[in-house]
């Protein structure tokens, strides 16, 4: 397999860049010079990559991800089964005075929380059972994607060297996403949170780190708990298709809309405010599917996974879970 690397084995990462065909087991001592260099100890490379191997398992799946096959109406009763919303509501009942305390501390309605809990990993089920170190380096060796993971790959050594979690132990999906918050390392830096007090960020066993950890990435992403996310209405016909879009200069005030003849989705007028709230026209399936006014907490949601259809398969999940 041609791979085309920054680094030379055995050189510094600012040697000049050339071409090498190396076999796997090279092109993971060039991450751990890698590492070496970026204050990763020797104790952490030799537990981290002793038994590391080349998962072909991982390529398949990146090569094979299904394009969008399904509408909005056929997606979300698929990610939103009654099954999941019965067990989210459980979830929020038992854990409901966890998730207050978190929701106040972060400013984030539990409901959210739960809902990005159980579409991400089926609240906790589906974490994925690859070795975090061997996907990231096999995507890495892949080369379609070799900086985004490479730079993935010498975050999860940091977090190993920060003590939270063992190599054995981290466990993730094809493409390094991990836990039961499903973040990729660089995620995990930026955004874990020690929910429970005890020194480590561990997402994958303690709840308390997980809704923290969730939490603390919406909040520092924008999120206001004194909205929810938007809602499905209907547009009049003949609306102005241009109109449609997330860009900041597409945003109009409810009353705007309300003008422009949008209702709720069962006719009645869109919620007069009293601080008016800015919203966006979205069509996910274009002007013949489902149609959505979101607010700026969806696109916070688009920050945590840049899909229409995941985020709203959150949002119909929280909204699901307490209405």
């Amino acid at each position: 397999m041609r791979k085309l690397l920054s680094v030379v084995l055995g050189l510094s990462l600012s040697a000049p860049v050339l071409s090498n065909e190396l076999s796997f087991e090279q092109y993971v001592e060039g991450l751990k010079q890698q590492a070496r260099e970026e204050g990763i100890s020797e104790q952490i490379l030799q537990s981290a990559f002793t038994n590391v191997e080349y998962k072909p398992r991982a390529v398949v799946a990146d090569r094979n991800q299904p394009e969008k096959k399904k509408t909005l109406d056929e997606y979300i009763p698929s990610a939103v089964p009654d099954w999941k919303v019965k067990q989210a509501r459980a979830l929020y009942e038992k854990h409901y005075k966890e998730l207050s305390r978190i929701g106040e501390q972060y400013g984030v309605q539990p409901r959210f929380i739960v809902a990005l809990w159980g579409v991400e990993s089926n609240f906790g089920a589906n974490m994925g059972r690859f070795s975090v170190i061997d996907a990231l380096s096999t995507m890495a060796y892949e080369g379609r994607r070799e900086e985004f993971f490479r730079k993935e790959t010498m975050a999860a050594l940091q977090i190993l060297q920060q003590g939270h979690i063992k190599p054995d132990a981290m466990k993730g999906s094809w493409a390094g996403a991990m836990g039961q918050c499903q973040f990729m390392p660089s995620s995990f830096l930026a955004f874990a949170a020690d929910g429970n007090s005890d020194g480590k960020k561990d997402i994958w066993g303690s709840k308390s780190d997980v809704f923290a950890s969730t939490a603390n990435y919406l909040s520092q992403s924008g999120w206001d708990d004194k909205y929810t996310w938007g809602r499905q209405v209907k547009v009049p016909h003949g609306l102005d298709k241009n109109l449609e879009g997330r860009q900041p200069e597409k945003g109009k005030y409810l009353r705007e809309w309300n003008e422009l003849g949008i209702t709720r989705y069962d006719g009645k007028p869109l919620p007069a405010l009293s601080d008016d709230i800015k919203a966006w026209l979205i069509m996910p399936d274009d002007e013949d599917g489902r149609t959505y006014l979101v607010y700026n907490n969806y696109n916070v949601l688009m920050k945590w996974n840049r899909s229409y259809y995941f985020a709203l398969a959150v949002s119909h999940l929280a909204d699901r879970i307490v209405y």
